[in-house]
């Protein structure tokens, strides 16, 4: 008897391309979603504050503190990446630049899985997962010293 013939059926649909395809939809949509709104956004000059453009609200942290918060910068940087200003987008936040990559990497592999399944989330997931504390390590550390820069822009151009 094979793997999937021992299994129960409820967890043999998560083996299949249905699967794969439905799980790719539900990425590709806020993660396309986020490109499509980055790239209608005008950069702000200031490097922070184009999420004003939305209709949000000032940054709370900023208002409270006086100083920027870990994410500062980062629809700004979103944007200019997405206009293809990637080192202006470096520049701006680097840590912002990388979540954009990553964003784009999810849009390209959900296209990839919808067009010809190869069980590509899987692999990525069973890759991120075994070096889950690495990985966790160095989103804390990508976004403190995305921080830190932003710091340094904010000290700089007061």
């Amino acid at each position: 008897m094979g793997d999937t013939e021992a299994r129960p059926g409820r967890l043999r649909f998560l083996e299949n391309q249905v699967f794969d395809r439905i799980f790719s939809v539900l990425a590709l949509v806020p993660a396309g979603a986020l490109l499509t709104i980055a790239a209608r956004l005008d950069p702000d000059p200031a490097g922070m504050g184009t999420h004003r453009q939305m209709g949000l609200g000032p940054c709370s942290f900023l208002t409270w503190t006086g100083w920027p918060c870990p994410t500062c910068g980062m629809t700004t940087t979103f944007s200019l990446a997405a206009d293809g200003r990637l080192l202006d987008a470096f520049i701006n936040q680097p840590f912002g630049l990388v979540l954009f990559l990553v964003d784009v990497a999810i849009v390209v592999v959900a296209i990839l899985e919808l067009v010809a399944p190869r069980r590509r989330w899987r692999r990525l997931f069973a890759w991120v997962m075994d070096r889950e504390g690495w990985a966790s390590l160095a989103i804390l550390i990508g976004m403190m010293c995305g921080w830190a820069v932003r710091l340094v822009h904010f000290v700089g151009g007061r």
